[in-house]
């Protein structure tokens, strides 16, 4: 009963607001969020726009495959009757700060506040990123397959090299199970750092991912810069498997 009431609130948003975003207002916040693990909620203006508008709302979209998070917003006024500008204050969020992200977890008595940088910016991955680090909830990256990271947090976890080949031999087998084309060209990516994680050892991953980032640094076209990103996900998913 209680799975099909938190579908039933999801869906109903969902189909009011589009792309997975739900709305929330000083009436329905505590109400919903307190029925999920995790809630990622960004605060901003009425009717937001921008990049890291659409990045959240990438977000929203993909989180739909994560029964444990919900994804929201809350768009304060700060004109007439100024929606939600209580519920702003509430968790100090200053409109000179919007858009301002926090994640609630199940358990922690204070929010975790997204912090962008320079060297992470505010991008739907590093949100999905943030959410993984903070929430424990698996939300896929561009590139990354659920059943491969479930792999590779084993194979990362194993100490054995007997046991890292047995798990590469098992990715090699799951691989022949993946259907389009696209995700087949990222079990090879897994599966190619897997055997080079056999042979050269756990230090590839550092290695790689630093190649990696410098290549990205360069000039490349969109399709190429979107492999590269993928790779680096892909590689994350080896640094990061106790997030799982």
């Amino acid at each position: 009963m209680k799975s099909f009431s938190l579908l039933a609130i999801f869906y109903f948003f969902s189909a009011a607001f589009g792309k997975g975003c739900v709305q929330f207002d000083k009436y329905t916040f505590d109400k919903i969020i307190s029925r999920f693990e995790a809630a990622l909620i960004k605060f901003d203006s009425a009717y937001p726009f921008g990049p890291k508008h659409e990045a959240f709302e990438v977000v929203c979209e993909d989180s739909t495959t994560a029964p444990d998070l919900i994804v929201g917003e809350v768009q304060v006024k700060d004109y007439g009757e100024k929606d939600n500008e209580d519920l702003a204050q509430k968790y100090g969020v200053e409109k000179s700060s919007f858009p301002t992200v926090l994640l609630f977890v199940k358990g922690k008595s204070e929010p975790v506040p997204f912090k962008e940088s320079d060297d992470f910016p505010f991008n739907a991955v590093n949100l999905k990123k943030f959410i993984k680090t903070h929430a424990k909830l698996y939300i896929g990256l561009p590139g990354c397959l659920k059943e491969f990271d479930l792999l590779v947090k084993k194979f990362s976890k194993e100490q054995t090299l007997q046991g890292k080949k047995k798990l590469l031999s098992e990715a090699e087998a799951l691989k022949k199970k993946v259907q389009t084309e696209k995700n087949k060209k990222s079990a090879d990516t897994y599966i190619k750092i897997m055997k080079k994680i056999v042979e050269k050892g756990d230090t590839f991953v550092e290695t790689e991912s630093t190649r990696v980032e410098n290549v990205l640094k360069g000039k490349l076209n969109k399709q190429k810069m979107e492999e590269m990103q993928e790779r680096i996900n892909i590689l994350g998913s080896f640094k990061e498997h106790d997030e799982l």
